[in-house]
């Protein structure tokens, strides 16, 4: 039989208040429990000498027994100096998971191709200012010049008629 020191939860919905209870782990949360060792409020003020109480020699006790602590009681018993808990750091924390990563590496291709079509369109709008195609202004002054003659031709046909 294992044996544990964890919460259990009493009060009202939206009004929890919690045994520190030490118990079989294989018994239900609220459940049967062997001794009762503390009590946590936590709708009391974080500094509120009354949020967390604990027996000091009762919680010795059953650790020297060999009962384990839940996570959230190790953090009361060691802010109450009764057992030291090792802080954990988890580098991982903050970072993204592979999905995340995955949507994020497609997102940066699509930008890098899409500023990619944005400088090719700028260099060949600069290429095209730059140079005004001396093709296209000869081009420009004969089909101007075929058309005056033409125009020419019409007016005087006109007076001829008229």
């Amino acid at each position: 039989m294992s044996i544990s020191i964890r919460l259990s939860r009493g009060g009202a919905k939206k009004r929890p208040y919690y045994r520190i209870v030490v118990a079989n782990s294989r018994s239900p949360r609220d459940g049967k429990y062997l001794e009762q060792i503390g009590t946590y409020n936590p709708l009391l003020a974080k500094d509120s000498a009354e949020r967390v109480k604990i027996t000091e020699d009762r919680a010795r006790y059953w650790l020297g027994v060999g009962a384990q602590p839940t996570d959230r009681v190790a953090r009361f018993l060691d802010a109450a100096g009764i057992l030291e808990r090792a802080a954990r750091v988890n580098p991982k924390k903050g970072e993204p998971g592979e999905k995340a990563k995955e949507r994020a590496e497609e997102r940066a291709a699509k930008i890098a191709e899409a500023e990619e079509a944005a400088r090719a369109a700028e260099e060949e709008a600069k290429a095209a200012a730059a140079a005004p195609a001396p093709e296209e202004a000869p081009a420009a002054e004969e089909a101007a010049a075929e058309e005056a003659p033409a125009a020419e031709e019409a007016a005087t046909e006109e007076k001829a008629e008229g």
